[in-house]
């Protein structure tokens, strides 16, 4: 039986899956980097490895493995919020709003991705569309208010009235 036969490429990403859902990034990166290619499931190698180096703080090395995932399955939101992540922290902010408008083109509903874009949007210094943004989240998960407090994206807020109702409300239920 050959190392590449899909049963085993299976069974070798699901262990790297397994060593990031320990908060073990590096070995599934050892797995992950043990082939040049993954035949039979290059979406999942591409979104495990960008997975596994984004959790390792490589943003660059990451945004190459996810924009492969995101070439294979253009809709999915998981890569979506992470490119997002990686392109905030390589300063590429236009890139990391346009991951997640495409993810909320898909999944409305989905309060995370609206939660960050409005941490996005208010780190590019557009308080309208990150206030926009961070309505929409709280409507769809009023929970999320307790996180706004200590959130420094949300720094350039700080002193817009709307932002700090939205505070006020945050703490106050708290």
């Amino acid at each position: 039986m050959s190392s590449t036969t899909p049963t085993r490429i299976r069974r070798q990403l699901e262990e790297a899956e397994g060593y990031l859902m320990l908060e073990m990034p590096s070995y599934a990166l050892g797995i992950l980097e043990s082939r040049s290619e993954w035949p039979t499931m290059p979406f999942e190698a591409s979104f495990l490895k960008g997975e596994a180096l984004r959790c390792l703080d490589r943003y660059r090395e990451a945004l190459i493995s996810l924009e492969v995932a995101a070439a294979l399955r253009p809709d999915d939101i998981a890569v979506a919020l992470a490119q997002g992540w990686c392109y905030k922290r390589t300063n590429r902010l236009a890139q990391a709003v346009d991951s997640l408008e495409r993810a909320a083109r898909h999944e409305p509903e989905n309060a995370l991705i609206h939660y960050n874009l409005a941490c996005y949007w208010s780190l590019a210094s557009n308080a309208s569309k990150a206030l926009e943004e961070l309505t929409v989240a709280l409507r769809l998960k009023p929970e999320l208010r307790r996180l706004i407090p200590d959130e420094s994206d949300f720094n350039t807020l700080r002193g817009n009235s709307t932002f700090e109702r939205l505070l006020r409300d945050a703490t106050a239920s708290k």
